[in-house]
């Protein structure tokens, strides 16, 4: 085996060692980058947990995003503060690193109803949810509660996901677009408060961080192993070899909703 084979297959066998768990993105240092939107919604998240009663956190992921807020708001804390997460690996890496914090982790299909009472929290907010559910969003915010929360845009990192799909459907392109949302949220009975889109650049300097991407964000690529594109890896790695990083953008929006009410 040459050089150049050896040190494709060691980048793929890092990138695929790698654990997923959680939304920590620091093994990504030096290795890839992420432009960041203005907003900062953590610490943005962080003012409205200290002005919150009953805050709720959905699809928490291993709870980073939470944990950080939380840390960012003391010491005005809810006094009740619940997150929910559909992963079991995720569930009990949050729930390791939300406990200390008084955090009760919900164990929670991302398709399944929230398991709360109607009315039951002053503030939901989520960072990257598969999918919202509106209605049940607006079910469990009391009037005058406020849905906040950054989502993941349309055709977000396309340019890696087509690479491994080829063309996707136009309709698959744009079904995060923020104005269906925004319909969808409107139509559940929230009003929109702020709703603010950025594209945002990617670059991945080695093939070990594309491999580890594709198996943290399972919905990417679907059914994603090193071994199924192995050759789509190793002509990507040489083109990352001859040419430099390979660029791609993400799209976000951060959302305001607010339900009815007092």
């Amino acid at each position: 085996m040459n050089e150049r084979s050896r040190r494709f297959d060691d980048l793929v066998a890092e990138g695929v060692a790698v654990p997923t768990e959680g939304w920590d993105f620091s093994w990504f240092e030096g290795r890839a980058t992420e432009a960041r939107p203005s907003w900062g919604y953590a610490a943005s998240l962080a003012e409205r947990l200290s002005g919150a009663s009953a805050a709720l956190d959905i699809q928490t992921g291993g709870g980073e995003v939470l944990d950080f807020a939380l840390r960012r708001a003391e010491p005005k804390v809810p006094p009740l503060t619940v997150a929910t997460e559909g992963r079991p690996p995720n569930v009990a890496k949050a729930t390791a690193l939300l406990r200390p914090r008084g955090v009760a982790v919900v164990a929670s299909p991302e398709d399944a109803p929230l398991p709360f009472a109607d009315g039951a929290f002053d503030l939901v907010g989520s960072r990257h949810p598969v999918s919202p559910h509106w209605s049940e969003i607006a079910r469990v915010l009391r009037p005058g509660g406020v849905y906040f929360a950054q989502h993941v845009g349309p055709r977000s990192v396309f340019e890696l996901v087509e690479y491994f799909l080829g063309p996707l459907p136009e309709e698959q392109s744009n079904a995060r677009h923020p104005d269906r949302e925004r319909a969808a949220a409107e139509a559940a009975g929230l009003d929109i408060v702020d709703l603010r889109a950025e594209r945002l650049r990617i670059e991945f300097y080695d093939i070990a961080a594309v491999v580890h991407f594709l198996r943290k964000v399972v919905w990417m690529v679907p059914g994603f192993t090193a071994e199924a594109y192995r050759p789509q890896l190793r002509t990507l790695h040489e083109q990352i070899q001859s040419e430099g990083p390979f660029i791609a953008h993400s799209t976000r929006h951060l959302f305001e909703a607010r339900k009815p009410g007092a």
